[in-house]
């Protein structure tokens, strides 16, 4: 059906990287055993689509979160682990007859490194996922639920540990979207120029995102939490003609949305002089979080957030970034990484600014349709001021990047620097992860990643 195509290119975005084809290079990016071939133009490449095609990720890469840890009873210096999940997807997703909308959602990987530059998969998973080699995999037990035909990562949380020291007994929480074969009109999803090229009865499944929680002791079995929507669902679109919407916690006057993904969850820190008032104050917002959602009266991408006091039941306070016309992202804001302004100080220890927070988001251009990452700052984690680029696509059209950059990380490490972790999109819409280091939070370059001369 060539409407179907059409209508599918209509809503593609921004989720990919090209692999390289010059051995001028070998660098191991996946598994031990799997060897991958750089480019000069993708140095700074650290995790690819997998080379094995019958692998949950194969076909594209989409969001990263990278947790950093260090071990202080091991008694070695610098003794460090790096655990990565993403969502990716296979071919078999896109078979004729899913009718799934063109993303990189699908299901959830897990990786190690020692570094955070070489990485290797967990081949094996979760003995509960329904493919291997995944950690979060679609809901095969309740037909009813949201995640039943694809799922993408938003965010993992540690909150019952610091923010760089795991624990034993700590629970990991995992904040995630999923699509079911619920179909809705591909209309809905489009501006009225591209509506018009679309059959009214056109249909899509799988593109009214919903947003859910998971748990975990390991960080690599997950038990998925059910929210108070019939689907499972902690967080949904408002739709006021949704007989379910009375039962959404929401603010008054929030307009209606279309979806709700790509999760961003942040604890909101409690000063020490503060902790035991905060600990018995019930209507605290102790989490926030910001989402990406479509609104649904102006088919505008932006940024919503909702706040909460046990990081479960969720209420719904608007919009805190819309597109501004005539800039970088002005065709849409999403996907975003909300972090600590912070220093390290001459002793080695990360000082974080007691009110500044910079939001690194996904801007769309409306004048050559590309992804770019770009920030906002905030005091209060209410209202955001914009303050620009700091990540552009690469600059050769033969760029891993070329086309997109997007779905941002930022952690923080020993020597001073952030290192952002993002998804990078080539010309030929392949995909892959790649990073930047700053020391400012706002001068940005691209990391060169471990290389070792090819032999063979």
């Amino acid at each position: 059906m060539k409407w179907l195509s059409l209508s599918l290119s209509l809503l593609a975005s921004c989720q990919a990287f090209a692999p390289s084809k010059s051995p001028l290079f070998t660098h191991t990016t996946t598994t031990s055993t799997n060897t991958q071939l750089y480019q000069q133009n993708d140095y700074n490449v650290v995790f690819r689509t997998s080379t094995q095609s019958d692998s949950f990720d194969s076909l594209k890469l989409g969001t990263a979160r990278v947790h950093r840890y260090s071990d202080p009873n091991s008694g070695l210096d610098g003794d460090t682990e790096y655990i990565m999940w993403y969502h990716a997807r296979d071919q078999s997703l896109n078979e004729a007859g899913k009718d799934l909308p063109p993303l990189s959602t699908g299901r959830i990987g897990r990786a190690t490194s020692r570094n955070g530059l070489i990485w290797e998969r967990d081949e094996v998973g979760s003995v509960d996922a329904d493919m291997t080699g995944v950690s979060m995999g679609l809901n095969t037990e309740s037909w009813w639920g949201f995640d039943t035909a694809h799922v993408g990562l938003g965010q993992v949380l540690m909150p019952m540990v610091g923010p760089a020291i795991r624990s034993e007994g700590g629970v990991y929480i995992m904040y995630y979207m999923g699509g079911s074969y619920e179909e809705t009109q591909i209309g809905m999803y489009l501006e009225d120029e591209k509506r018009a090229r679309v059959p009214e009865d056109a249909m899509i499944k799988g593109m009214k995102l919903k947003i859910g929680a998971a748990i975990s002791q390991d960080g690599v079995t997950w038990g998925r939490v059910e929210g108070d929507d019939p689907s499972g669902a902690c967080v949904v679109p408002y739709d006021a003609a949704d007989g379910n919407v009375a039962d959404v916690s929401m603010k008054a006057g929030i307009p209606e949305e279309l979806y709700c993904g790509w999760p961003e969850v942040v604890v909101n820190p409690v000063a020490e002089e503060d902790q035991k008032k905060a600990a018995k104050d019930k209507k605290r917002d102790n989490f926030f979080m910001y989402y990406s959602t479509m609104l649904k009266d102006t088919k505008e991408k932006a940024i919503g957030y909702a706040t909460s006091e046990n990081g479960f039941a969720w209420t719904k306070q608007g919009i805190v970034l819309k597109p501004t016309p005539g800039t970088l992202d002005g065709a849409g804001c999403a996907r975003c990484n909300v972090v600590k302004k912070a220093t390290l100080d001459a002793e080695g220890f990360w000082k974080e600014d007691d009110s500044g927070w910079i939001m690194f988001y996904e801007g769309v251009s409306s004048e050559d349709g590309k992804h770019r990452i770009l920030a906002a700052e905030s005091d209060d984690l209410e209202s955001w001021r914009k303050i620009g680029l700091v990540l552009d696509v690469g600059e050769s059209g033969e760029s891993w990047d070329a086309k997109g950059v997007g779905s941002p990380h930022v952690i923080r490490l020993d020597d001073g620097f952030f290192r952002m972790y993002y998804t990078g999109e080539s010309e030929s819409g392949e995909t892959a992860i790649g990073v930047a280091k700053t020391l400012d939070l706002s001068s940005w370059v691209r990391e060169q990643a471990e290389l070792s001369f090819a032999f063979e």
